[in-house]
């Protein structure tokens, strides 16, 4: 059973995968890391492309590789003067048992795989290999067993020793990361982490957090933490926050960032509760839900909550003792207010900006109407941030309520819409209206942002538009959409401010 990961992209089959039957021996080489649970990764998000490990900007697609020569080859005779260079010739000897000094039983049953190798091109691209054949300590045996990697990954770390040529995959990259950290080849985990990276979204964020911890790969936790904090509530309500481990856990409730209402974590942990009593073999119960979860219990902010969620959730979940949950009670009602063991103060959540796109408004009579057409504008960042929403003018004719449509696009796919209302006060102030959640917006590509209002047609604008503004850390590019069938561009129209956090 291979790891289930979400990172889609296109499938490359290998070529010429040879499977030879060996005997097997009692050589076992001793794994540097736990290898990542077979269910970890569940969910999938839109494709991706991928760039090979020479190309490491991953904004334009790669030329297509020249096809590279298979153990057919050897084959031919006078093979080798056929083969221009090293790498071709190398390619040759992948996988193939002409001139092999070792064997690999890779895997475990049903899906082991037996695949044939050559010390020196091992130990010439691994340090661990050299050890283990001819460093001070090698073991004379030839046949090794490694039940600990997949298959699959190992034929990407061969590929890569031998070809210099990195294949990724949703269902292998996790174990291929795997592969390369337990022997010490950086240039392949680094790529793998690259190819995480470019897929990470808050449906697999804290599973790829928990891989990230266990892995000691700073910089993805780092890219974890900034979906994980804006958007909590579809992070916590993901497949995969039920799988992380306990130590992850641990940490993300000790998160003061969070940008999320307590109950929704409440919820979430719940879950993971429930599937960490079915991983210990244990019966779901209150009562095992509560053992399971330690000391991650007063971690949550419970007493932040409203009386109303309280009541509902927390207090008749049964993971709350009769005297917790009564004192708690109290904590909401009472002028004398009971010591409790959980946290009183809300979280933090992230720092909100707004970035205005005109210098001025205006109003002037029968200029600026709303009768069903839409309003919209490209925009681009030089670094990813989430977009919690769009600020809106409102009448400027006194008072009034607005039916909108709000949208984020890319590239004409939705990636994000809500139909509420706002009230406006008369005045040129800018109203916000929010998504449900934030949404990601990835660097370097443009996005399309629009509204459709429905209410008091005549309106104030925006106008000395600006094409490039600066906001905190982040640079916005704008410029006109087609979508635009109400007036608004660059220089003036509505939507004055694009609300988000980075």
């Amino acid at each position: 059973m291979s790891i289930k990961s979400c990172i889609p992209s296109t499938k490359i089959k290998d070529e010429d995968e040879v499977n030879q039957e060996v005997p097997t021996s009692n050589f076992v080489t001793q794994p540097n890391y736990t290898q990542p649970s077979r269910h970890s990764l569940s969910e999938h998000s839109g494709p991706i492309s991928w760039q090979p490990y020479s190309a490491m900007s991953r904004r334009s697609p790669p030329p297509a590789p020249t096809p590279l020569p298979t153990s057919k080859a050897s084959e031919d005779h006078n093979w080798q003067a056929t083969q221009t260079t090293v790498r071709e010739r190398n390619a040759v000897m992948f996988n193939n048992s002409l001139m092999s000094d070792v064997q690999f039983t890779v895997g475990i049953s049903p899906n082991q795989q037996v695949i044939p190798a050559h010390t020196y091109i091992l130990a010439t691209g691994s340090t661990v290999f050299f050890a283990m054949f001819h460093g001070g300590l090698a073991c004379e045996t030839k046949e090794v067993e490694i039940p600990d990697v997949e298959p699959q990954a190992f034929y990407n770390l061969l590929r890569y020793l031998y070809c210099d040529e990195i294949r990724l995959e949703p269902d292998n990259v996790l174990a291929t990361l795997y592969a390369a950290k337990k022997y010490i080849v950086p240039h392949l985990a680094k790529v793998c982490v690259d190819f995480l990276e470019t897929s990470l979204s808050a449906r697999n964020a804290c599973v790829l957090l928990s891989q990230g911890r266990l892995f000691e790969e700073v910089e993805l936790m780092q890219r974890c933490w900034e979906v994980i904090d804006a958007q909590a509530e579809e992070a916590f309500k993901s497949d995969g926050f039920s799988d992380i481990d306990y130590k992850t856990l641990e940490t993300i409730l000790s998160r003061e960032t969070l940008n999320a209402k307590e109950l929704s974590i409440f919820q979430a942990v719940c879950r993971w509760s429930e599937a960490e009593c079915k991983r210990q073999g244990i019966d779901v119960n209150p009562e095992h839900q509560r053992k399971v979860l330690g000391g991650c219990l007063h971690l949550l902010r419970i007493p932040t909550m409203s009386l109303g969620e309280f009541a509902n959730g927390p207090a008749q979940s049964g993971i709350l003792t009769l005297e917790e949950a009564n004192a708690i009670f109290l904590n909401y009602t009472a002028r004398k207010k009971p010591l409790l063991a959980f946290n009183y103060k809300h979280r933090k959540g992230l720092q909100q900006y707004h970035v205005h796109r005109f210098q001025s408004s205006a109003y002037r009579s029968n200029q600026w109407r709303y009768r069903g057409r839409c309003d919209s504008i490209q925009f681009s960042v030089d670094r990813r941030i989430f977009v919690a929403g769009f600020g809106l003018y409102g009448s400027s004719k006194g008072a009034a309520e607005y039916q909108v449509r709000i949208e984020l696009k890319k590239n004409g796919l939705i990636l994000g819409q809500n139909i509420t209302k706002f009230k406006s006060d008369g005045s040129s102030n800018i109203f916000p209206v929010k998504f449900d959640n934030p949404i990601q917006v990835e660097p370097e590509t443009y996005y399309t942002a629009s509204a459709i209002l429905d209410g008091t047609e005549l309106s104030y604008f925006g106008q000395e538009g600006l094409a490039e503004i600066q906001c905190g850390k982040v640079t916005f590019q704008f410029q006109c959409s087609s979508d635009s069938t109400n007036g608004t561009g660059v220089q003036g129209g509505q939507i004055p401010e694009l609300i988000f956090y980075s």
